[in-house]
């Protein structure tokens, strides 16, 4: 799978003239809408399906918003990291570095009306669904600022506008709630579909197979996507599960098997995926992907896997740098223009620290909202909110 070995029409720039004059000038501009077909890394494989074309038409300002959106993700992660460090951000926090062309490769094939839920490692999720550094860095920080008030922390985004509901702590948990959301699409008959996102380490859950029996019996429009990032914690997937095909787990519902690493393999996927969703039921994704941080940050992540391993994925398979090479063979930007992409996504992840820092944190009587539906349970009261009151129906 690595881009730097294989000889494909992938890394040729477009020929656009044969005049020399066209060498110093770029084909495209990056606003233009000029179709690019490019080839995606490896061949799809499929399970009681049809894989789609390894051939993804894409444009100069989507490879370009591409690789912006991905240097932001990273950025965001690798300064949570520091926070984390510097006892800012309290807690569980999962990072999402290496894996961010699956969330950017996602929403490339969807829209915001398509519903998405997660399990923990969540926050690039809601960047791609429209959330904003303030929000992100304020939430994980427990400030009032955040997306959840400050109150779900690294976890528990959330963003209802979005159809993003939420990070889930609980491991498998939002798969039948993933699958309650199909539900709910197909009883109102909307056009729309479900992505239920979990890790290969929720993906011997039984809840996750009950939840896709029901799906397939009622042939919901949803789409279960397995984050293969080979260790759920510390355990390799051959050692926790028989079969880690897992794109064949669904037996008599279709699977495909995508490369997660390459942004536009994961959009052709999704599109495919959302397709058959909507005509033919429910179908498994399996993303084959790879964290470069440890499972939490409790975890250095390199007890149970070797530094050169990470570094091999690092230097071989970068979903950022495979868009860097893109670019730079279709003359989109010169490396250092990149480089001031890099720069910005660093200003602009600092500023956001900056303001979240100034977002107080939650007053003691939010412990008490949000807990159960208005008008039941406990409740503050009071001049001062100090007051505790209890309501039963």
């Amino acid at each position: 799978m690595a881009l730097a070995r294989r000889s494909s029409n992938l890394l040729k720039p477009l020929s656009t003239a044969s005049s020399s004059s066209f060498l110093h000038r770029r084909p495209f501009s990056t606003d233009d809408t000029t179709t690019i077909t490019v080839e995606t890394s490896v061949p799809f494989t499929g399970h009681n399906c049809e894989p789609p074309s390894r051939s993804v038409d894409t444009t100069p300002k989507e490879l370009m918003s591409f690789f912006t959106d991905m240097a932001l993700m990273r950025r965001m992660e690798i300064a949570a990291d520091s926070l984390y460090k510097s006892k800012l951000i309290r807690g569980f926090c999962h990072l999402y570095d290496g894996q961010e062309a699956v969330c950017i490769g996602m929403e490339a094939a969807i829209t915001k009306k398509d519903c998405i839920i997660t399990a923990y490692r969540d926050h690039c999720i809601f960047l791609g669904r429209g959330g904003t550094l303030l929000e992100s860095f304020a939430e994980l920080m427990g400030r009032q600022a955040g997306c959840s008030r400050g109150k779900g922390g690294s976890m528990h985004f959330y963003k209802k506008d979005a159809c993003f509901f939420g990070g889930h702590g609980i491991v498998g948990a939002q798969v039948p709630l993933g699958c309650g959301l199909a539900f709910a699409q197909k009883y109102r008959k909307e056009d729309h579909v479900t992505f239920a996102m979990y890790g290969d380490g929720a993906a011997n859950q039984g809840q996750l197979f009950e939840a896709l029996n029901m799906a397939a019996l009622w042939d919901l429009p949803a789409i279960l996507v397995c984050e293969n990032n080979h260790y759920g914690m510390g355990t390799a997937e051959w050692r926790a599960a028989k079969s880690p095909a897992y794109y064949k787990r669904g037996d008599y519902v279709p699977g495909l098997k995508v490369d997660g690493m390459d942004a536009f393999a994961v959009k052709q996927a999704c599109k495919f995926a959302k397709e058959h969703a909507l005509k033919n039921g429910p179908i498994i994704l399996e993303m084959d992907t790879y964290r470069y941080h440890g499972h939490s940050m409790s975890d250095p992540g390199s007890t149970y896997r070797t530094r050169d391993e990470i570094s091999g994925v690092r230097q071989e398979r970068d979903p950022i740098e495979r868009l860097r090479k893109l670019i730079l063979a279709h003359d989109l930007a010169t490396e250092k223009e990149l480089k001031d992409i890099e720069k910005q996504a660093r200003k602009e992840v600092d500023e956001a620290i900056a303001q979240a820092k100034e977002s107080p944190m939650p007053d003691e009587s939010e412990l008490f909202t949000n807990v159960y539906r208005k008008g039941f349970g406990v409740e503050s009261f009071g001049a001062d909110r100090k007051e505790l009151r209890a309501t039963l129906p």
